[in-house]
């Protein structure tokens, strides 16, 4: 019950605003624990009731140990403010996704995006909303417990729910990003609402290819990012198409990718969030808009 009443407490607007899978995680824990906590009462000492204890004690340390773990990191400002809607860009928000809707002028190329493993899907509104103002149909996926490996299907849905869109350009961030590079290898040869070109937010594909993925690449990454470091991306050129494009933000670490807060193990930054993101997102933009021109 300590456990959950810390998540709540400390990251309640990802759990409220995440994929429900997380919500009714902690539901289930709670539950648990009160029923273990009422059997333990209630029952009587003996070896093989000593011995349930003891398993359920181990299964228990396991379960809050992942329900710790996979604790989200909540969505800060400008992300927040960035989640409404405006003169240029219509923001919704359902429980497995955010759409950022351009009003007019609206481009056939859309952008899906796999958030970093658990991290609030509204932590990327800020530096994906300038796409959306330029005429890209954005959809930032809500993983189930913040995990982009959970999220596969979602492309697939957003094609289904937006035939408007005639491509996408598969998109994420740190784990987001590998999902995203094993989607758009698997789908760019896809006969509708195919995948036309791969970005990666600090991120690299888990396997080679180099040989298999037919699709333009952007690789944005931090030159101060203790995570998916300079050396890490620099390897990843072998993985990726020759012709990939590779833009390097200087003084950028992990977490400027969105705006979450400080991450562990993360690098310590040499520019402003704001500064950041804008290199990110004006990077992005002018690489979307010529990925079908």
């Amino acid at each position: 019950m300590l456990v959950v009443a810390w998540v709540c407490l400390t990251e309640w607007g990802a759990v409220v605003h995440g994929h429900p899978a997380y919500a009714v995680w902690l539901g289930v824990t709670a539950l648990a624990s009160l029923w273990t906590a009422i059997v333990g009462l209630r029952g009587r000492p003996g070896r093989r009731r000593t011995t349930g204890r003891i398993m359920l004690v181990v299964l228990g340390a396991a379960w809050l140990g992942a329900t710790a773990w996979l604790r989200p990191y909540t969505a800060v400002e400008p992300a927040l403010t960035a989640m409404t809607s405006g003169s240029t860009v219509t923001v919704s928000e359902t429980a497995t996704r955010i759409v950022l809707t351009p009003r007019k002028n609206s481009d056939p190329t859309g952008v899906f995006f796999q958030p970093g493993a658990l991290v609030d899907a509204r932590a990327y509104a800020a530096v994906l909303r300038p796409l959306a103002a330029d005429g890209h149909t954005v959809v930032i996926a809500k993983q189930p417990l913040g995990v982009a490996f959970l999220a596969v299907g979602a492309l697939d849905a957003a094609r289904t729910d937006f035939p408007h869109v005639a491509g996408w350009v598969v998109a994420g961030h740190s784990l987001g990003g590998t999902v995203a590079a094993m989607e758009a290898d698997a789908d760019d040869d896809a006969p509708q609402h195919p995948a036309v070109g791969l970005m990666l937010y600090a991120s690299y594909p888990a396997d080679d290819m180099s040989e298999t993925l037919k699709v333009p690449v952007l690789s944005i990454s931090g030159s101060h990012d203790g995570l998916s470091t300079p050396a890490k991306i620099a390897a990843s050129r072998a993985d990726l198409p020759s012709d990939a494009l590779f833009v390097v933000v200087r003084g950028a670490v992990h977490a400027q990718f969105g705006s979450y807060g400080p991450q562990t193990g993360d690098g310590t930054p040499a520019i402003s969030n704001a500064d950041a993101r804008r290199q990110i997102s004006d990077t992005s933009v002018q690489w979307v808009d010529s990925v079908r021109r």
